[in-house]
């Protein structure tokens, strides 16, 4: 059996990572521990965040042709890969708020929604808030004038109500 044909199911299940996601990750894990990796993965599993570690050359393959292809410059040394199919901040922001415990994990680059950023922009996507976190400070900031014109309206209401009874 050739190397080649070994190596090809990996190659297809990284493209199978890549179709449709929304992110793909970067980051060199070495130097975190046991007890900090098991931690990490926990909390992206949980985030709906595929985590795993492939050689480089694997994902050069997978990611021939698709925008993923940008993440070449940063396919250099140990390399683990973040792939989240349905929150296109979530792998950059839980890495992030991972590595500010574990300083030894380091964000390389990442491809959100079909655009590479490198390191420092990584950063800023790290930053965004989770979607559900917008949609209720969205739904606050709609829910918040409603309520005042409801209040509003009710005390029109009273005082007008109290007057044609006092008639």
């Amino acid at each position: 059996m050739a190397k080649v044909e070994l190596k090809q199911p990996v190659v297809d299940e990284i493209k199978e990572l890549f179709d449709g996601a929304e992110t793909a990750v970067v980051v060199d894990y070495r130097g975190l521990t046991v007890a900090q990796d098991t931690e990490l993965r926990k909390k992206l599993r949980e985030a709906g965040v595929v985590y795993k570690v492939y050689k480089n050359t694997m994902i050069r393959f997978a990611g021939k042709g698709t925008a993923f292809e940008a993440l070449e410059p940063n396919l250099e040394g140990p390399t683990a890969l973040a792939v989240s199919k349905t929150d296109a901040t979530a792998p950059a922001r839980i890495l992030a708020e991972f590595a500010k415990t574990a300083p030894a994990l380091e964000i390389k680059g990442g491809v959100v929604e079909g655009v590479y950023y490198d390191e420092k922009g990584m950063a800023q996507i790290s930053s965004i808030p989770s979607r559900e976190v917008l949609l209720g400070k969205l739904l606050g900031s709609i829910q918040s004038p409603i309520t005042n014109f409801a209040r509003v309206l009710k005390q029109i209401a009273e005082a007008q109500g109290g007057e044609s009874a006092e008639a």
